[in-house]
C-alpha cells in the first residue's frame, strides 16, 4: 500500500507551465523529479525553500499537493491535480510531450505517472 506524500507545485510565471520543486532546489516540467515530503517538517521546509527561490524560475504562488508512490511513479491524489500534471485537456497535439526527450533520465519515460 502506497503512503501519502506531499510535492510542491507552481505555475511557471514566463509561459504558465506547471512545475515542480525539485529535493535540490529546482523548478521542473516533471512530477517524476519533484521532491516528495513524508512528512508536514519536510513540507514547510520545501514550500519555504520554493517560496524563498526567486533566482531560478519565476513561478506564481507555490503550494502543496498530495501524492501518492507506487514503485517509482509519483501519482497526484486529487483529481485537478492529475489533470495540470497531464496537461491541457484538448487535442492530444496540443498536451504535454508523452516520452523523455527532455529529459537526459532513460528511467522517466513516463515521467508523470498517468
Amino acid at each position: 500500500m502506497s503512503q501519502s506524500q506531499k510535492v510542491i507545485t507552481a505555475n511557471r510565471l514566463k509561459d504558465g507551465a506547471v512545475v515542480y520543486f525539485t529535493a535540490d532546489g529546482h523548478w521542473s516540467t516533471w512530477l517524476s523529479e519533484a521532491g516528495i515530503a513524508d512528512t508536514d517538517e519536510q513540507n514547510n521546509s520545501l514550500l519555504a525553500a520554493a517560496q524563498a527561490n526567486k533566482t531560478d524560475v519565476p513561478v506564481i504562488e507555490p503550494y502543496s499537493i498530495d501524492v501518492r508512490t507506487e514503485g517509482a511513479t509519483i501519482k497526484p491524489v486529487r483529481y485537478r491535480e492529475a489533470i495540470r500534471a497531464k496537461g491541457p485537456t484538448t487535442h492530444p497535439q496540443h498536451g504535454r510531450p508523452t516520452t523523455a526527450s527532455l529529459n537526459t533520465s532513460a528511467d522517466s519515460a513516463f515521467q508523470n505517472g498517468l
